[in-house]
């Protein structure tokens, strides 16, 4: 099931500080991201979360975000301009029907799948996206909002994301979060 795409204004309440002491986000992603990887951030909106993953890949390191709303970016590249961190991000308008990741294949260490997969038209083909950028072994941190995301949902996307080759490596512990670590093994399938 396919949700709306979260309007641009709402970014600002998504950047709010006071949103830190629920999801802090280097407590989040330093199980994940090191210095010198390359994290892909699909759904960035603001940047809540490419800050952080920004400081953490390092200047040898690299942060992909790609948006489907053009002021979503346009914000997200000044708040990244402000503390002189634009160098090490590529920050991309999404294809209607695709990321537009063709020149990533195989590049990717880490994806942030962070309250988005539901906006996304087709799973499926994001998770193929996501499995045909990213090295072997890499992995997504999938999360999604507990409270607009039932189980039963959550679970079917990770059917499809079954389907095309990931597997569940963890449940990490994120509040009002459903969350899962999938990693890629093996080749794509479907």
């Amino acid at each position: 099931m396919a949700h709306d795409v979260c309007p641009w204004w709402l970014g600002y309440l998504l950047i709010n500080p006071i949103r830190r002491f629920r999801h802090n986000p280097r407590r989040i992603l330093a199980p994940h991201i090191k210095d010198g990887m390359t994290v892909l951030e699909p759904g960035p909106g603001m940047g809540f979360f490419t800050i952080e993953a920004t400081r953490m890949v390092g200047p040898s390191g690299r942060v992909v975000a790609i948006e489907v709303q053009k002021k979503m970016i346009d914000s997200l590249r000044r708040r990244l301009e402000r503390r002189h961190l634009s160098s090490r991000t590529d920050l991309r308008l999404a294809q209607p029907n695709e990321m537009g990741t063709a020149d990533l294949k195989n590049r990717v260490d880490f994806v942030l799948a962070f309250a988005v997969v539901h906006e996304m038209p087709d799973q499926e083909t994001f998770f193929k996206e996501c499995f045909t950028v990213l090295k072997s072994g890499g992995r997504i941190l999938f999360s999604e909002p507990s409270n607009h995301i039932g189980k039963a949902e959550f679970e079917g996307s990770i059917l499809l994301a079954r389907k095309v080759g990931f597997s569940v490596e963890g449940e990490p512990l994120i509040p009002s979060s459903t969350s899962a670590i999938l990693l890629k093994t093996g080749k794509t399938r479907g």
